[in-house]
């Protein structure tokens, strides 16, 4: 690619959606979280290595510069406990959102775009899985299935698509009703094209706002499950330490409150972080918005 054009198109798609979001307060606080939030999943063990060490001698500390958040039942550091619990929780949000919106948004454009008998066959399993309640669902199977990362972020993505899949149905069949959709079937583009190029790119703003909301979904589902013990204690993660914290009996004592509640703000700080940057992505998608 010319220099010019790889000039041009890392304006378009990084430089002036990076000013769109700085342009908010909010969404460059949330932008700023979610980076934050990436940089210690990613680099976070690195620096600061689990304490593993029991020191019955300092349970309970209050926060101080040696341990900033205080310490568990065992004595052990519970930053450094925050720190290293963020990379599977990270994973298994990052792995369930994607396969929820890949699933929601191809079985959706299906439905919408070419009705009939395949938006009935869609639209019947969609009914059946919405009347399911999913966290029950993902109880028993993780009952029956020994869960690892990769098989519960699968399981909550597939179980997860149906909602989405029927608003993205709806925004499809009110899409291809519009004269740019007439134009591209009078001129014979073939679905793919009509689908992927004219139909999809429309579609991204609403995507993207539910591939990030999705997320934060899986990630409750993830902590309530490993809470609840239904998943093996395979790796630290948040949600271990609320268990461990319930099992310990931190709710009962004044000095162990950080130990409970640290990975309580650390899933509420993710949470926000990426509803704020959502609200943004917003003002990037749609011109209409940013005034």
């Amino acid at each position: 690619m010319p220099a010019r054009g790889l000039k041009r198109t890392v304006r378009t798609f990084v430089v002036e959606p990076l000013k769109i979001i700085a342009s908010s307060k909010a969404g460059l606080a949330g932008f700023i979280g979610l980076l934050l939030y990436i940089s210690m999943a990613v680099f976070g063990p690195l620096i600061v290595p689990l304490d593993t060490r029991p020191k019955p001698e300092k349970r309970y500390l209050p926060p101080s510069w040696e341990h900033p958040l205080g310490t568990d039942f065992e004595g052990k550091d519970i930053f450094s406990q925050i720190i290293n619990g963020a990379r599977d929780v990270l994973f298994v949000a990052f792995m369930a959102g994607t396969l929820t919106v890949l699933i929601a948004t191809l079985l959706g454009s299906i439905a919408g775009f070419k009705g009939g008998l395949w938006d009935s066959i869609i639209m019947a399993v969609d009914e059946v899985l919405l009347t399911i309640p999913q966290f029950p669902l993902l109880s028993v199977l993780a009952a029956l299935v020994r869960l690892n990362n990769f098989t519960l972020a699968a399981i909550i993505g597939v179980l997860s698509w149906p909602a989405l899949a029927r608003a993205i149905r709806s925004q499809v069949l009110s899409l291809k009703e519009r004269d740019f959709i007439e134009a591209a079937r009078a001129l014979d583009l073939g679905t793919r094209h009509i689908v992927t190029v004219e139909i999809l790119p429309n579609l991204m703003p609403y995507i993207v706002v539910s591939w990030i909301l999705s997320m934060t979904g899986a990630i409750y589902s993830q902590v309530g499950l490993v809470f609840l013990g239904f998943v093996p204690f395979t790796s630290h993660n948040w949600g271990v330490m609320i268990n461990m914290a319930w099992t310990w009996g931190a709710i009962y004592y004044k000095t162990s409150v950080w130990y409970i509640l640290s990975p309580i703000l650390a899933i509420t700080g993710f949470q926000l972080s990426a509803i704020l940057f959502a609200r943004s992505l917003e003002n990037v998608f749609n011109p209409r918005l940013r005034g």
